[in-house]
């Protein structure tokens, strides 16, 4: 076993609990942490000058670590408010993803050996006993995976939190997805996201009178956007109650009674209609929640929906081959069962499924400045968010929009428009595909 390196740690560290703990996390790292540890007892270690302060508030934090290694167990314990960054929550996380990318550091795994270890220092430290209870925000799903009874309460944990919430976190669209960031760095989150569904309506070819399927509408905003700007009707499909409810609300304070019909529906239940299908279907940002196993059955879908001929734009959040899924802190307290897998696959289904792909638009750096944006609202109005869900599911929204700005702006994530079209034919020819920047 090698040593912490004094180096590290304050004389107080040396003896206290946050001593005992760095010696062990560095183990299991096999290099100093680039950060700095507090522990219960008021001891400290000391790290690389202006490194982020963790703070272990409770013994509890560390006995949930060892029922829990990883990424979970520290989502656990930081929602719950037993460990605590002091300063940014983001630096923190840069400089342990950068520590790991130049390899001062590895990605933490928990062998044997390390686990018996940890079992010592916490017996040590008086943390030792039963398992800590999941946090309250914590999904608890039952049933057989992506059954249509699961997905509706897999999606109701995250969508129906409550209209009020998301009204206070998103802009007046009520767009909960990537903007497009086309103008100068004046442009304002409202503007991005305006600017993201003239762009998807374009690449639609909506005119008025077009038949547009909206899967996955959310709260309405490129349903709306379609109906009274491009005089679309609009199908709107989502599987939350609560945007249901604002998106038919909207359509009535709006006047779109005779333009706009929505479906709280589950999209294996939409057909295509008596028309033969729709001119244009969007997806913006749901086929993540589809399911790995289940997505060549709605890709064959999309196919089905539209007429031949028809568009279909798929906007959709990747990862890489090496990390696919959504990983276990989104799957257990944001998006339960969500599956991302990297853009090529996500192509290749498509195709597979008999849609030509005719363009793939990049929006990856486009998410770091929406996220972002959420973000300073969460924390410019934190008093209003904690009064509204509770200090805890306020914090599962501050690590998950920390997290994910991170994960875009270090190219783990991408997000991406796809855009189809159904062949008319074999010898027809396809109307080409709008420029992305035009």
């Amino acid at each position: 076993m090698t040593p912490p390196s004094p180096a590290l740690l304050s004389p107080a560290g040396r003896t206290g609990a946050a001593g005992r703990l760095a010696g062990l996390v560095e183990d299991v790292l096999g290099g100093p942490p680039p950060l700095r540890l507090r522990a219960w007892d008021g001891s400290e270690t000391t790290g690389p000058a202006g490194a982020p302060l963790v703070v272990i508030r409770s013994r509890r934090a560390l006995r949930r670590l060892l029922w829990q290694p990883g990424e979970l167990g520290l989502a656990q314990a930081y929602v719950t408010g037993e460990i605590d960054v002091e300063g940014d929550l983001a630096g923190a996380l840069r400089a342990m993803w950068t520590a790991v990318r130049e390899h001062t550091v590895k990605a933490p795994e928990f062998g044997v050996r390390d686990r018996l270890r940890a079992v010592g220092v916490a017996a040590g430290l008086g943390a030792v006993g039963p398992r800590p209870a999941p946090p309250a925000s914590q999904a608890r799903l039952r049933g057989a995976l992506h059954s249509r009874s699961r997905d509706r309460a897999a999606i109701s944990h995250h969508y129906d939190l409550s209209n009020d919430f998301y009204r206070l976190l998103l802009d007046e669209t009520m767009a909960y997805s990537c903007g497009y960031w086309n103008g100068g760095p004046e442009q304002t989150p409202a503007e991005s996201q305006y600017a993201k569904l003239e762009l998807i309506c374009r690449k639609l070819a909506l005119r008025p009178g077009s038949r547009l399927l909206d899967i996955g509408c959310g709260w309405g905003s490129l349903t709306l956007y379609a109906a009274e700007r491009h005089g679309a009707r609009v199908t709107a499909v989502t599987l939350a109650r609560e945007q249901a409810a604002y998106v038919r609300e909207q359509v009535g304070v709006r006047g779109l009674g005779d333009l706009v019909t929505v479906a709280c529906a589950d999209y294996r239940d939409v057909e295509p209609g008596p028309h033969g299908g729709h001119d244009a279907l969007s997806t913006i940002e749901m086929g993540e929640h589809v399911g790995d196993a289940e997505y060549p059955a709605f890709a064959r879908r999309l196919h089905r929906l539209v007429r031949p001929g028809g568009r279909v734009l798929v906007q959709q959040m990747s990862r890489g081959a090496k990390a696919p899924g959504g990983g276990a802190f989104i799957e257990a307290y944001i998006a339960p069962d969500m599956h991302m897998r990297p853009l090529g696959d996500t192509v290749n289904l498509l195709s597979g499924a008999g849609l030509e792909v005719r363009s793939v638009h990049a929006l990856r750096e486009h998410y770091v400045r929406t996220v972002d944006a959420w973000r300073r609202t969460l924390e410019e109005r934190w008093g209003e968010f904690t009064a509204l869900v509770g200090e805890e599911t306020a914090r599962v929204w501050r690590l998950y929009l920390v997290g994910g700005a991170l994960a875009f702006e270090e190219n783990r994530m991408g997000v991406d428009q796809i855009l189809c079209e159904r062949p008319a034919g074999p010898a027809a020819a396809a109307t080409p595909a709008p420029d992305a920047d035009a």
